[in-house]
């Protein structure tokens, strides 16, 4: 037997050995989802996309309409193609529940599609300061704050979520909360503690700007030294504030300087709020209201 002929077979037979501990490997994750994430709550922190959200003035209103066949200059339609499709006009990548990478200010750091895989799953820590928004609407989130969290829950995990609740999202879509001046925010005494002293991945919050400075002093500090954040996150008032992970997804637009997010938080199976695994999965139910274009609403509607 020749060197090669050897030496492939070798190969072959170190990829059959590690057959085992790959299945092993597979197992265990496998049932880290069997015993905790299928029984587990599911809760969305994710506004809806639609033509009529609100969004800076600077960016414009987005159109949704739909897909035309370039050959009949006609919509697809169920009937006469099978399917349809819909179009739209984005006005910005800043749009909705965000996910801001530093490009979005700072382009020598990664852009959307450069942010690792490993933005998948994190722990989540939810800092609540609606009592102090009560008080004062324009209340800006202090070190203070985060300590009180930690006073009661333990110290922020390395490599967590921290979103902050404010509620400023119970109006949405409101197209009045992208015109005001004054809305819950975050310090930047808060940010760098966040950062340079627990070393969490991001933070996130319910507004569409992280703070009221007149050159955004907060937002500007975390993109100019490589952080991302989560703007316009919701519901946050269904999910705890220690306990829970949370589940990020993005498109992967080429170059991106901002990116529609999708936000799930996974809660313990005992949690009030959320939706489980369920029969009805897959295949989905079916609704006895088809969906269909509603011209006043520029979207698809049942």
């Amino acid at each position: 037997m020749n060197r090669i002929a050897r030496a492939s077979l070798v190969g072959f037979a170190l990829s059959f050995a590690a057959i085992p501990a790959l299945h092993a490997a597979d197992s265990g994750l496998w049932k880290v989802y069997d015993d905790y994430f299928r029984g587990a709550k599911y809760v969305d922190l994710t506004h809806t996309i639609a033509p009529d959200i609100p969004v800076w003035y600077g960016f414009g209103p987005s159109k949704f309409s739909p897909a035309i066949d370039p050959k009949t200059s006609k919509a697809y339609t169920y009937d006469k193609d099978g399917f349809e499709a819909t179009h739209y006009d984005l006005s910005t990548d800043q749009l909705g529940t965000q996910l801001d990478p530093p490009a979005h200010w700072a382009p020598e750091y990664p852009s959307i599609d450069e942010l690792p895989a490993s933005y998948a799953i994190r722990p989540l820590v939810v800092i609540s300061i609606v009592d102090q928004v009560k008080k004062d609407f324009g209340y800006q989130m202090k070190i203070a704050d985060i300590r009180d969290w930690e006073k009661r829950n333990g110290k922020i995990p390395e490599g967590s979520v921290v979103f902050i609740r404010s509620d400023w999202s119970k109006t949405w879509p409101d197209p009045k909360l992208a015109t005001l001046t004054k809305f819950p925010g975050v310090t930047l005494d808060a940010l760098k503690f966040l950062h340079e002293q627990r070393h969490i991945l991001m933070h996130g919050h319910e507004p569409l700007d992280t703070d009221t400075t007149p050159d955004l002093e907060g937002e500007a500090w975390l993109m100019h030294h490589g952080y991302t954040q989560a703007e316009g996150v919701a519901h946050l008032d269904k999910v705890p504030e220690k306990g829970c992970l949370v589940a990020i997804g993005y498109p992967k637009f080429k170059g991106g300087t901002g990116g529609y997010a999708r936000y799930v938080a996974i809660c313990p199976s005992d949690w009030k709020y959320g939706v489980k695994v369920g029969d009805h999965d897959a295949p989905l139910p079916k609704s006895d209201k088809p969906l269909h274009w509603d011209e006043k609403s520029g979207t698809r509607v049942r």
